[in-house]
């Protein structure tokens, strides 16, 4: 990130409108004027789409409003959070992602809005499950919904034309493919693992597709020992065994495998809606790359949908936090968050819009919407994800432990995260 997106960007009444859509402005009280906002919007195009398109449309419908952003990288946020509720220094509003919401709840970083929610004009522009991820087990309700990360595949059309191979709709088709495509004298691999910062999202999803699920549809967490050990060897075996991943896998992030796609070094790539736009600007939609559903497992098709909300986190400006919060649903602001990054509306009615369901772009995740599935979320699941179940999956990946010594670790710290 530049120095300039480095800085805290400010955002004052009167600040040029940059939106689609002209939304009528409110008033409200001048006491209650002044907000910030806590978000992970840390990559140029993300940053570029809130502060050029999103914030100056919410200036032309509050130029009473001031509102000040700050980025804050997303290995960093549960510790900054934390440390601001120790402080009692929490943001007015907040980014609020689905798996760590009961984190963020236990610790009490999160004002209950259940109230405003169901008299909000818009309530009927969400289905219910939208805000199941932001929902307490007493019903009380801590976020808006503000967009989804959907996920799908992308894969090198060319490639795939090329070599005569029909784009995979199961896990065993992408493993031949990746085998198939795969071409280290030519610099080529058929797929781009992501086994450092961010990948545990992925070994989630791998879990439960083989039928260990981390946290059951009744609620109870635990994994299946036998089922998450066949996860684990398939999964590290795309790189121990076959060599379809790059030797770098063991160590990349979201940055690493998106250069190699975007570059021509690997063929297929896991991923979210927030990528396309990223993307498109390297390769040529429909023509050297494309995008599928994510690949049916032997147990399950998983595929994530992400919800992440906005939740007040500090009372003192409750009034202005709420209009911020619900901005956010409005459907031209939806679609035209869309349009700058990929990012797939939250509201129901967005999401219909016919400028989405019309672009045959977006099929893949309109279909994945009819299956795809919450993260897990449960007190110490994003720690555990992040710290234990990663970790433990590097280790077979580098060869320091094997697949049934990294699914013991896992379950073993998976207990001591829950009780």
């Amino acid at each position: 990130m530049s120095t300039a997106m480095n800085r805290r960007a400010v955002l004052k009444a009167g600040a040029a409108f940059a939106g689609t859509a002209a939304l009528a402005p409110t008033t409200l009280r001048a006491e209650r004027a002044a907000i910030n906002y806590w978000h992970t919007f840390t990559g140029q195009l993300e940053f570029g789409a809130l502060t050029n398109t999103v914030m100056p449309m919410f200036a032309k419908a509050h130029p009473e409003v001031s509102l000040e952003q700050e980025p804050i990288p997303n290995s960093e946020f549960m510790a900054k959070m934390t440390a601001a509720v120790v402080s009692d220094s929490k943001p007015d509003t907040s980014m609020l992602a689905s798996e760590r919401f009961a984190d963020l709840h236990a610790m009490g970083a999160l004002t209950d809005i259940t109230d405003r929610v169901e008299s909000w004009e818009r309530r009927g522009d969400f289905d219910d499950s939208r805000f199941a991820s932001v929902t307490d087990s007493e019903g009380r309700i801590y976020g808006v919904p503000a967009f989804a990360f959907v996920d799908w595949m992308y894969y090198r059309k060319d490639w795939f034309e090329e070599a005569g191979i029909a784009p995979p709709t199961t896990m065993e088709e992408m493993r031949a493919a990746a085998i198939a495509l795969t071409d280290p004298a030519k610099g080529r691999y058929g797929f781009g693992m992501r086994g450092a910062a961010g990948g545990q999202h992925y070994i989630g999803n791998i879990l439960e597709s083989f039928g260990s699920p981390v946290q059951r549809a009744d609620g109870s967490v635990g994994l299946d020992r036998d089922k998450a050990i066949e996860a684990m060897d398939w999964y590290a075996g795309l790189y121990t065994r076959d060599k379809v991943a790059p030797e770098s896998a063991p160590n990349d992030g979201f940055r690493q495998i998106m250069e190699a796609f975007k570059t021509g070094q690997t063929a297929m790539l896991w991923h979210h809606t927030g990528s396309l736009r990223s993307i498109s600007e390297h390769l040529e939609l429909g023509e050297e790359f494309a995008t599928l559903p994510m690949p049916a497992g032997p147990a399950a098709r998983v595929a994530r949908l992400g919800y992440a909300s906005h939740a007040i986190t500090n009372e003192r400006n409750a009034d202005t936090a709420w209009e911020w919060l619900k901005f956010w649903g409005e459907p031209d602001v939806a679609v035209a968050f869309l349009d700058a990054t990929g990012y797939f509306p939250a509201s129901t009615a967005a999401a219909n819009d016919e400028r989405i369901v019309s672009n045959p772009i977006y099929a893949p995740a309109v279909e994945t919407l009819g299956f795809g599935v919450p993260h897990p979320s449960f007190p110490g699941y994003a720690g555990w994800s992040e710290n234990v179940a990663l970790a433990a999956f590097q280790q077979i990946l580098i060869g320091s432990a094997t697949a049934e010594q990294a699914v013991d670790e896992m379950i073993a710290e998976l207990d001591r995260a829950i009780n």
